[in-house]
């Protein structure tokens, strides 16, 4: 036989990286996370909303009709592909209303009248990531349906007031404005191409394409150097007909009487083809210049537009990411969380069989429980153990080795409050664990 050289050993394997702009959640940050999906649930029952999942993965079509083939979304950053197998045109899901509003049509949920809804989860868009914006990302949003007058949407403008001031978020203001109905956008869209026409020498080559396809985007511009020129166009406000001025009047009146500050930006339109009426933005300073942390608004044409039978809607989203940077930022991300209350300490053998029994019987009685497996399967020792235990955030240790084995007992020892150790029966480890825990909190 012959000696293996290193020249003749298999080559080490590459190192696979995550996709740029995907990224992973990692333990030390799931707490954070669980903390503000139980907000958002305690926030949608208080409202009355349920709970609608839609597949990341849809019809191409959805998102073309339903977002509007001239927007940023559908143009430059959606993830669509042909299935190998069937040739249907598929994508990742950019935006969660199309993709709710679609399954709403198509499991026929309005006929019983009208749905107050909700929808977490990832959304995908190819972007370049940034602060808070990343190419996976994740939304909460909330959805009402077949509700017409100004109060649906003041409520689902409270529902975002209420979660800020739930998750301590300080600074972030709230601007809205009306985009009237179909003929009064059109009528400020004839007058836009105009003024624009008048000073396309003065417009990017977005602004420039964006004439000819969707004006009202122009006003969403970014770019430093037309400011002045955005800000002398015509204003949609002025275009606007007695009732949609009512609805939008409907809308600031509720605000006001709940002491909701506001400030009317005729300049919002909101990126997304299916909005009329109100529309709504929650923006920070905080996190640079991309400062939208949420918005939406009403967007009566989408149910009808996307083949189902015409009705009323509104609704608004959050970016998951941003919101938790926000709170980073002000310092309202909840602390660590314990791991577990009790960490069971053993020494291998019968004493790991007795172990496995008790910490069952904890966890079988509501009591959350680490049992000390050791990485390299030889048993450590107890002060080893001893510090796992103190780093998992435990209340308390029970430790059973092989004198207390044959004591038929434990020892419970009280990690965060007073440091003392007690003898306790093994059949009555629940009991006393309970009763410490309870002690522990009067």
């Amino acid at each position: 036989m012959t000696e293996q050289t290193s020249s003749d050993k298999a080559p080490k394997a590459q190192k696979i990286n995550g996709v740029r702009g995907m990224n992973d959640l990692l333990p030390g940050d799931a707490a954070q996370w669980f903390h503000l999906e139980h907000v958002f649930r305690d926030l949608t029952r208080a409202y009355g909303y349920e709970f609608l999942r839609t597949p990341i993965v849809e019809a191409t079509a959805v998102f073309q009709r339903g977002i509007g083939e001239v927007t940023d979304i559908v143009e430059k950053e959606m993830y669509s592909f042909e299935d190998r197998l069937n040739g249907e045109q598929l994508t990742l899901r950019p935006e969660g209303t199309a993709a709710l509003v679609r399954a709403v049509i198509e499991n026929n949920l309005l006929y019983e009248g009208p749905k107050r809804l909700w929808y977490s989860g990832p959304m995908f868009r190819h972007e370049r990531p940034q602060r808070g914006r990343y190419r996976q990302f994740h939304q909460f949003g909330i959805e009402a349906l077949g509700f017409a007058g100004p109060d649906i949407d003041a409520e689902i403008i409270l529902m975002g007031q209420r979660l800020w001031d739930e998750l301590g978020l300080k600074g972030v203001r709230l601007e809205i404005n009306s985009l009237g109905q179909a003929p009064e956008r059109a009528e400020h869209r004839a007058a836009l191409v105009v003024y624009f026409e008048q000073h396309r020498d003065l417009l990017d080559e977005d602004s420039v394409r964006r004439l000819g396809t969707n004006p009202l985007r122009i006003l969403d511009s970014k770019n430093p150097a037309m400011q002045e020129l955005i800000e002398g166009a015509p204003k949609l406000l002025d275009f606007l007909g007695e009732e949609s001025l009512k609805h939008f009047e409907g809308v600031q009146t509720l605000l006001k009487a709940n002491n909701i500050p506001c400030k009317i930006n005729p300049r919002l339109v909101r990126g997304l083809d299916y909005y009329n009426l109100t529309v709504f933005e929650w923006i920070t300073e905080e996190l640079g210049a991309q400062g939208t942390i949420a918005g939406g608004g009403r967007y009566d044409p989408l149910i009808e537009r996307m083949g189902g039978k015409a009705a009323t809607a509104c609704g608004w989203a959050m970016g998951m990411e941003r919101v938790l940077e926000l709170m980073k930022v002000s310092g309202s991300l909840p602390e660590p969380q314990a791991q577990c209350d009790v960490f069971v300490l053993h020494q291998g053998g019968e004493t790991l069989i007795t172990a496995l029994v008790v910490a069952e019987r904890l966890r079988s009685a509501g009591i959350d429980v680490i049992l000390f497996c050791p990485a390299d399967g030889q048993t450590a020792s107890f002060k080893s153990q001893m510090k796992k235990a103190d780093a998992s955030g435990a209340s308390y240790a029970v430790i059973i080795g092989p004198d207390e084995l044959a004591k038929n007992e434990a020892q419970l020892k009280d990690l965060r409050g007073t440091g003392n150790q007690q003898a306790i029966p093994l059949d009555g480890v629940v009991e006393g664990v309970i009763d410490a825990i309870v002690g522990a909190t009067e």
